[in-house]
């Protein structure tokens, strides 16, 4: 029986990865993910200069899914292995065992922690990159996996930025190293001894990363003196403000929430008919005002003896306002009961809100809007949350720090004018949505021109063309902020944290000096390269103290193991790398094949090759078909475009990007 040409393509695939695998000395990563995230990383991982010649990726994604952004699985140069379940097959088929790390950037915690356990019975000496939410469960994780494992949050460290926009001031959160605290802040607001290093110059043609000493830069890399940060100034200033509320409008927006608008109709109607007949009745018998009001009350709750001997005109009146009274203390009734059963419901949707000023709404409690409310409650900063979900991620988070939830769309003027966004400070739009992102945007900014949105989308070119066309404010990505924290990780890179610059991001990193390394023997002024890297700290081989900026200096010899500490872009990072790593023999380095799929989970389930968008591809249609020529390594490619210089929220040269 003739070979079917699927198996044929199959055997012809894992025949020529084996084989090519076998001999390439480039290091192995396995990415697990379809966001944006696993998309910066994995672009990053084949764009890397490492020292030996750059990475082999293999990423794994679901048979079929959608992508909120960038897709990753449309990068060349990478072996794609489709599987809706990252089990052990699915790790198997990936190659995993003798990886250089694994990252797992998937949305679930627990999905990423069974993926672990199955990817340690792989190789328990793989590296592993978990991206979780929950804070107990990572450090669980630590203890319970015996491979080395690093947990992070993205949404933890793209939190401050977002919270940094909402109150109008730069990103100042601050970070520890070795024995000193150091914090992004404004040249104006720190004294000129305390800065560390110029990160930005903000100019009318752009921005400026880590220009000369000599340029007056706006953002500095400074120590913390003590004093606090802007965002945290600007938080007092708010919660300030609050404690100066009017609150006889508070008090008249509650009472004209209370009852509907059409019994409130009906009651002011047949209040208006018993003050025109009270003003007739007191005319007609000719009594005081007092004497007239005590009448008509009278008349309207409890009736009035009948009098045959009254003209017409008074008996019809008294009539009249009896029936008023009869027709009014139902309706009395039904605005009580009415209320009652409002505030009820209210009170379950989260609608029952009292007026508010100068607080901050954030739309999607998940991962990033559930921080950026836990955050700016630790500033005291008031905080109303909407979501469509009843029961979201942070609902119970919300309830602890008392944090009203609006359940509802966030695009409906109801729901925003019941999160009092007109009087707000600002709206952080952090759904994982973009299309809901950006119809609530223009629904708050139909209530208040000039409110300041601070807006998470994840297709870059769309927020690129949104901000240009709509000026909704500031616009932030997670992917792109966290992108380097799991990229250090992943290569065993100490990066220490990163700071987000307008729309690019900066990491901090501590590199240690290999022996024979370029760097070895040269002097510190070989490190800092204006626009790409700028040394802050030199940590002597040993142990020593670490020297500081203030007592660097420029003549000082590096030795093997120093341990360097820099602020650096994506490209100056790659390269202080290669010059503090070992030397590595050269040569020709092959490309990896093509794509794979995960088929229906049996005992003899083998991959399967269908056509897709890796770097090369084979689809061999006879036992004795010769196996494809990858391209040369470093040729640019249709989607690609060539390795760009940075990871940054700008327009690539692939024509995707993204906006912190």
């Amino acid at each position: 029986m003739v070979e079917p040409w699927r198996d044929r393509a199959r055997r012809a695939v894992d025949w020529n990865w084996r084989l090519r695998s076998a001999g390439d000395p480039r290091p192995h990563y396995v990415i697990c993910g379809r966001d944006a995230l696993a998309y910066y990383v994995a672009r990053a991982m084949l764009e890397s200069d490492l020292p030996d010649g750059g990475a082999r990726v293999t990423v794994v994604v679901p048979e079929r899914y959608r992508s909120n952004g960038p897709d990753v699985a449309g990068l060349r140069g990478l072996r794609v292995v489709r599987s809706d379940r990252l089990d052990v097959a699915t790790f198997e088929a990936a190659g995993l065992a003798g990886a250089a790390g694994l990252a797992l950037l998937h949305q679930d915690d627990v999905g990423n922690l069974y993926a672990a356990l199955c990817a340690q019975a792989v190789d328990q000496r793989v590296r592993q990159v978990l991206r979780m939410f929950n804070g107990t469960l990572a450090d669980g994780v630590r203890k319970l996996l015996k491979a080395p494992v690093e947990v992070l949050s993205d949404a933890e460290m793209a939190a401050p930025a977002f919270v940094a926009a909402a109150l109008g001031e730069v990103d100042s959160s601050s970070f520890q190293h070795r024995d000193k605290t150091l914090r992004v802040a404004r040249r104006a607001d720190v004294r000129e001894q305390d800065v560390v290093c110029a990160l930005a110059h903000i100019t009318a043609q752009g921005v400026e990363l880590l220009p000369d000493e000599w340029v007056p830069a706006d953002l500095v890399l400074a120590e913390a003196t003590g004093q606090p940060p802007g965002t945290e100034v600007a938080a007092r200033r708010l919660v300030r403000a609050r404690r100066r509320r009017r609150p006889m409008e508070v008090l008249l927006r509650a009472v004209r929430g209370f009852a509907t608008r059409k019994i409130g109709i009906a009651v002011m109607l047949v209040l208006a008919v018993i003050a025109v007949l009270g003003a007739l009745i007191s005319r007609a018998e000719g009594v005081s005002p007092a004497e007239a009001l005590y009448l008509t009350l009278v008349t309207t709750l409890s009736g009035a003896d009948p009098d045959t001997h009254k003209a017409a005109s008074a008996q019809i009146m008294q009539v009249v306002l009896n029936l008023a009274g009869l027709a009014l203390i139902p309706l009395i009734t039904a605005v009580v009961v009415d209320g009652i059963v409002n505030a009820r419901l209210a009170l379950h949707t989260g609608r029952s809100q009292p007026a508010r000023m100068g607080h901050v709404v954030v739309i999607g409690l998940g991962n990033v809007g559930t921080r950026v409310m836990a955050q700016l409650r630790e500033y005291d900063v008031e905080v109303v949350a909407i979501d469509k979900n009843p029961e979201p991620r942070g609902a119970a988070l919300a309830r602890q720090l008392e944090v009203p939830l609006i359940v509802g769309d966030a695009a409906l003027p109801e729901t925003l004018v019941a999160a009092s966004v007109a009087d707000c400070q600002a709206l952080v739009v952090a759904s994982t949505d973009d299309v809901a992102n950006l119809e609530a945007a223009l629904a708050a900014r139909d209530l208040r021109g000039d409110l300041r949105v601070v807006l998470r989308l994840f297709d870059g070119d769309f927020a690129e063309r949104v901000e240009e066309t709509f000026a909704l404010g500031v616009s932030r990505s997670v992917s792109y902020l966290a992108a380097p924290a799991f990229i250090g990780a992943l290569t065993e890179r100490a990066v220490i944290t990163t700071i987000p610059v307008d729309r690019h991001a900066l990491p901090v990193a501590e590199v240690p000096v290999a022996a024979g390394s370029g760097l070895d023997g040269r002097p510190l002024e070989a490190v800092s390269r204006n626009g790409q890297v700028r040394l802050i700290a030199r940590t002597p081989a040993g142990g020593g103290k670490t020297i500081w900026w203030k007592d660097l200096d420029p003549r000082q010899v590096i030795s093997a193991g120093d341990r360097l500490t820099v602020v650096a872009r994506r490209r100056g990072l790659d390269w202080l790398t290669r010059q503090c790593a070992p030397p590595v023999r050269t040569g020709p380095v092959p490309r990896p094949a093509g794509s794979v799929h995960i088929g229906e989970p049996t005992p003899t389930a083998a991959p399967t090759v269908v056509r897709g968008p890796a770097d090369w591809e084979v689809a061999a249609s006879a036992p004795g078909a010769a196996h494809p020529v990858p391209p040369a390594v470093g040729a640019p490619s249709a989607t690609s475009g060539g390795p760009p210089e940075d990871i940054e929220l700008t327009r690539q040269r692939d024509g995707t990007s993204e906006v912190s």
